[in-house]
């Protein structure tokens, strides 16, 4: 990967709303009568960056940032982990909060790092191909397009991993349903401003990666 200023603003700019989601994540709020976890709202940018990356940089250079996102995630986990299990304070008065904020059970700690990971890698590899196949042409339908595939995967793979068995088998598809939604029509809605995005980085990086023999394998890392 080209390390550049823009490329690093755009790799802490991911990172940073995959983290602050996963914080985010533990309220639910109420949006049109559906009920969905608070960090929609910043979740949906994390595949904006990421799309950005594999349409300027290329798929291997996404695929390096989708790892340190998951290695920067399990390393906020473990320290948000430790904060829980020291010993508090005599004035400390909050153990029970903090632990229901911030603390996960591994069971929506592994739907969550699964899902990160099938979600970007197949929003990367959906984009990175139609890039080849449209000849970088109508670059709406690569940002849709993947976004359809990779937060489909997402939303199916941590829903049905965290809540499947707790919950009926319709909630849980009406679920699946209502992120995935809700997730494509803000990818829909923000499409000009990845256009703005894109159209910057390629003017100001002079580069316009185009993936024709890139490996696609999630761990060929070093590729």
């Amino acid at each position: 990967m080209r390390y550049s200023q823009w490329s690093m603003i755009i790799t802490a700019s991911f990172i940073t709303c995959l983290i602050t989601a996963n914080i985010t994540a533990v309220k639910l709020v109420g949006v049109a009568g559906l009920m969905v976890p608070a960090a929609i709202v910043i979740f949906p940018i994390s595949y904006i960056f990421g799309d950005v990356l594999t349409e300027v940089y290329g798929y291997s250079a996404a695929r390096q940032v989708i790892w340190l996102g998951f290695a920067c995630n399990l390393l906020a986990v473990a320290a948000i982990w430790a904060g829980q299990v020291l010993p508090g304070a005599s004035v400390w008065d909050a153990q029970g909060a903090y632990e229901r904020i911030l603390g996960y059970t591994p069971r929506l700690l592994a739907a969550s790092f699964l899902a990160y990971l099938v979600g970007e890698f197949a929003n990367s590899m959906v984009l990175a191909r139609m890039k080849v196949a449209t000849q970088g042409r109508w670059l709406w339908s690569r940002t849709i397009g993947s976004t359809l595939v990779g937060q489909g995967l997402d939303s199916l793979v941590f829903i049905g991993l965290a809540f499947g068995g707790t919950m009926s088998a319709e909630a849980v598809a009406s679920a699946m349903a209502t992120q995935w939604l809700f997730k494509v029509v803000y990818e829909v809605a923000a499409t000009p401003l990845t256009y703005a995005i894109v159209g910057y980085l390629k003017r100001q990086e002079n580069i316009d990666t185009y993936d024709y023999t890139t490996d696609l394998n999630p761990l060929a890392v070093g590729q």
